[in-house]
């Protein structure tokens, strides 16, 4: 069983920042990468961010240059500094990762439950 908890949404005003975590336990073997989505009530699931095992990042257009990723992989925990919050980003966001369990031999897609962040104009 793998499981990935998140932590640190919240509401703030415009122009704020959140910090998000996510960890992820149990029989894990390897963790190809971790990032965040966001889901936006009548919108699809979009990618925010995402970092792979060689520290390689991947942000959406729409948080280039305001949202970090990070990862301590020790821990197994991702990270997603938001800074200069936008009214617009006001979603649940979704802790992924892309691994492999002990008790298999493809990675796949692990999920989190989801924290709501939501910024006030």
């Amino acid at each position: 069983q793998v499981q990935l908890v998140e932590s640190g949404g919240g509401l703030v005003q415009a122009g704020g920042s959140l910090r998000l975590s996510c960890a992820a336990s149990g029989s894990i073997h390897i963790i190809n990468a971790m990032g965040w989505y966001r889901q936006a009530p009548g919108k699809q699931r979009e990618l925010v961010a995402i970092m792979n095992s060689g520290s390689s990042t991947n942000y959406a257009d729409s948080v280039k240059g305001r949202f970090t990723i990070s990862r301590d992989n020790a821990k197994n925990t991702v990270y997603l500094q938001m800074d200069s919050l936008k009214p617009e980003d006001t979603a649940v966001y979704i802790c992924n990762a892309n691994l492999r369990s002990h008790f298999s031999i493809r990675s796949r897609d692990y999920w989190g439950q989801g924290t709501q962040v939501t910024v006030s104009s």
